[in-house]
């Protein structure tokens, strides 16, 4: 068995998959405010539902800069130098901890959930904040898995602002009042597609992915923005630079728990036996 927690800005997901990769029982919780509460509670939640149980591994998602099991800095979250990974050491026994961001992860997942790996995915997690995974070649790109590209400082509305304080779902729902589920308008939606674009149009031409996927809550909804968003950059980009294929996260919600799966596997058979 495989334990995955997915800790978002907003709930918290623990899930277990068995070793043929079912996914079994989630949990959800709010995440706590603090390092010391959100330690305290899934603790309890893991000892509880896993603590007389055989578990390979336990990878814990955060979202933020992770370095050597430590999250320096999750901008959401507001936690910094927190030892994820001492923590909750011993916690299942002598359990492997592998910490990880989310989007990394969610990336990861999503990547290798496509038909054909292709040799470079950005993924995009649109939520509570914007997160940004790099994979190429069907792994997390090791030069640039600590890049915050939610956190891309850009012109909107004549100001200099990070791009997820104009694009993610918190900010979208504090300009509209209404969640993803009940945007209905068509403008509404097109001026959505605008704000991610923005972000989108600093990193296509820098980075410039084979195909980019588009998760997190509103990942959703996709099918509502979409279109939108590929004409606005069809429009905007440099005629040189060619447009990436631009999809919908096959796990929306669910891509980071997945992510910690694929993660686990990879560490456990680069393990010495």
């Amino acid at each position: 068995m495989l334990v995955t927690v997915d800790t978002g800005g907003t709930k918290t997901l623990v899930a277990s998959f068995s070793e043929d990769g079912k996914l079994g029982t989630q949990i959800k919780f709010a995440t706590p405010k603090t390092t010391a509460e959100y330690v305290k509670l899934l603790t309890e939640t893991l000892i509880k539902e896993y603590g007389d149980k055989e578990v390979e591994a336990l990878v814990i998602a955060i979202p933020g800069i992770i370095k050597n099991g430590v999250a320096v800095w999750c901008n959401n979250l507001k936690w910094t130098n927190f030892d994820v990974k001492a923590a909750f050491k011993g916690v299942l026994g002598n359990t492997p901890i592998l910490v990880e961001n989310d989007a990394n992860l969610a990336g990861l997942a999503e990547a290798r959930s496509l038909h054909s790996t292709p040799p470079f995915v950005l993924y995009v997690t649109v939520s509570t904040g914007v997160g940004t995974g790099i994979i190429t070649n069907g792994q997390i790109d090791p030069s640039l898995r600590w890049g915050q590209g939610g956190l891309a400082i850009l012109e909107y509305d004549g100001v200099l602002r990070q791009w997820e304080s104009f694009a993610s779902g918190k900010a979208i729902a504090k300009v509209y009042h209404k969640l993803g589920r009940d945007i209905h308008n068509k403008r509404t939606w097109y001026q959505i597609a605008d704000r991610i674009s923005r972000g989108l149009l600093a990193l296509i031409p820098s980075m410039q992915p084979n195909t980019i996927i588009i998760g997190g809550s509103m990942g959703v909804y996709f099918d509502q923005y979409g279109e939108a968003l590929s004409n606005i950059l069809r429009e905007k980009l440099p005629s040189h630079i060619p447009l990436p294929k631009i999809v919908q996260a096959k796990h929306p919600e669910q891509a980071v728990i997945y992510g910690c799966y694929y993660y686990a596997l990879d560490n456990l058979a680069d393990s010495p036996a």
